[in-house]
């Protein structure tokens, strides 16, 4: 990818959940594109410092940190981490990966439930008020939220996953109203179906399915969804907030 247009230079961007998948993918690009980047993971060390090594190897500057994202208290020293480290905090992509039930609604639990919801808008909660601590008195800033296209067309068995994300499109969207004057941006990103280890478990023969009815012809890979984040963290951006990219190969088109 030509990465001249997007240059970040000078700016430093905190990835949660970027070990694997999407987030690997996306600080990836950042880096590439100049950023520096706090890879945060939770459970995968060797995975979050063979994705800085190869941010460092091209040229940029990263380190991974670790912090469960659902703990306020691990949020505060992660980011603290991160501003002692590069001197400053620009962007956010909030990606951290909260476990959900896959079940018909019938079959679950509340707690279960429950737990997704928490889980989900409070690592998102815990993360920008964490961020804002560096951005507001800078005057700037970007957050970028990933969704998923679930969130505006549901499929059976998502029911906690669905209402999650759908939070955390409201959540955006408020938050771009409050903090645009301040000078700080929030956007979505709504990846379809997209080939990581999350998806994995899916059978090839849906995998064929789905991919014979999107315009595109394939099933999405994280690089995709990663060339937009870069986008949304760069000056060509500025203008935007408030907004829901979906990242589907014409699969669904809102």
């Amino acid at each position: 990818m030509n990465v001249s247009a997007l240059d970040l230079t000078g700016t430093v961007v905190v990835v949660t959940g970027a070990s694997r998948g999407i987030g690997a993918a996306m600080a990836e690009l950042l880096g590439k594109c100049g950023a520096s980047v706090a890879v945060n993971y939770h459970a995968s060390a060797d995975r979050a410092r063979e994705v800085a090594d190869r941010i460092e190897a091209s040229g940029g500057k990263a380190f991974p940190v670790w912090a469960d994202v659902r703990d306020p208290e691990q949020v505060q020293s992660m980011f603290a981490q991160v501003a002692e480290t590069f001197g400053a905090i620009h962007g956010l992509v909030n990606n951290a990966h909260i476990d959900f039930p896959v079940k018909p609604f019938p079959e679950i639990t509340w707690d279960a439930f429950a737990a997704k919801l928490n889980g989900e808008l409070g690592a998102a909660f815990h993360c920008v008020q964490a961020a804002l601590k560096y951005m507001l008195p800078a005057g700037r800033g970007k957050l970028v939220f990933v969704s998923s296209t679930l969130s505006r067309l549901p499929g059976p068995g998502f029911s906690a996953h669905a209402s999650a994300k759908a939070a955390i499109d409201s959540f955006a969207k408020s938050l771009a109203l409050e903090l645009g004057p301040r000078g700080i941006t929030a956007n979505v990103i709504a990846p379809g179906l997209i080939d990581t280890d999350a998806t994995a478990h899916q059978p090839e023969e849906m995998k064929r399915k789905y991919a014979a009815m999107v315009p595109l012809r394939r099933i999405g890979l994280p690089e995709d969804v990663a060339g937009l984040a870069a986008f949304l963290m760069s000056p060509l951006s500025d203008y935007i907030t408030g907004q829901y990219f979906s990242v589907n190969g014409g699969a669904f088109m809102p």
